[in-house]
């Protein structure tokens, strides 16, 4: 249950602060949040301490937590590594996954195709999440998992924001789809090439993505990535 309360709070407060109903530089009141999510303040001194790892906001010794401003560079850079980890993640996975990952991984796509049938591009970010999921684990190195899942953490809110693009869903579970078939194919090359497409933002998408992007994002630096 509590696992639960703080994965909630999490997955709210990324969502504020991406959408933009916290501004750069504001502060995140614990008094304000405890009320307004019905919790003591320890998960949401638990939850703030999450999303300042993950590079959302600052915490400043005896000031509090503040919402911080994202360089598009910084953005634009971690997408790229997060392109290479999963590929590795998926390359390795094409030569090692076992017949019981093989069964998860087409569950996982499964309810992919069922979220997006639902029109529910936030039911759908979840079963994405169990969709790449599936794929660390399978990978057989534990070192790079925890890595991937590391900056998985960090791009999490973005990730889930660019899913609200038109068409994004639809055009995630296609590649999804040829994603699965070169894991199972066992054909490692195919499968790196998929994810990094998968992952990157690149070409059309880049700019969909940055139009998708709220005041939370310094755009300053587009011209330097």
């Amino acid at each position: 249950m509590a696992t639960r309360t703080a994965d909630r709070l999490r997955d709210e407060l990324e969502h504020d602060i991406v959408a933009g109903r916290f501004k750069p530089g504001d502060r995140l009141d614990e008094a304000s949040l405890s009320e307004r999510f019905g919790v003591s303040r320890t998960p949401i001194r638990e939850t703030l301490a999450r999303l300042a790892a993950s590079g959302l906001i600052e915490l400043r010794p005896r000031r509090g937590a503040y919402v911080r401003r994202a360089s598009l560079r910084d953005l634009i850079e971690m997408f790229e590594v997060m392109a290479e980890l999963e590929a590795m993640c998926a390359r390795l996975a094409a030569r090692r996954i076992n017949a019981t990952q093989r069964q998860k991984l087409e569950r996982a796509h499964s309810a992919c195709k069922a979220a997006m049938q639902s029109h529910d591009p936030d039911a759908y970010y979840y079963c994405n999440e169990a969709f790449h999921q599936v794929i660390y684990e399978s990978c057989g190195n534990g070192f790079l998992r925890e890595q991937t899942e590391r900056l998985r953490d960090r791009l999490k809110p973005y990730r889930r924001l660019q899913l609200h693009v038109t068409h994004r869903v639809a055009a995630s579970l296609q590649e999804h789809q040829r994603i699965v078939d070169a894991i199972l194919a066992g054909d490692a090359e195919v499968v790196s090439n998929e994810v990094k497409s998968h992952i990157l933002i690149q070409g059309e998408r880049f700019y969909d993505f940055l139009a998708s992007l709220p005041d939370q994002v310094d755009e300053e630096s587009i011209n330097a990535v």
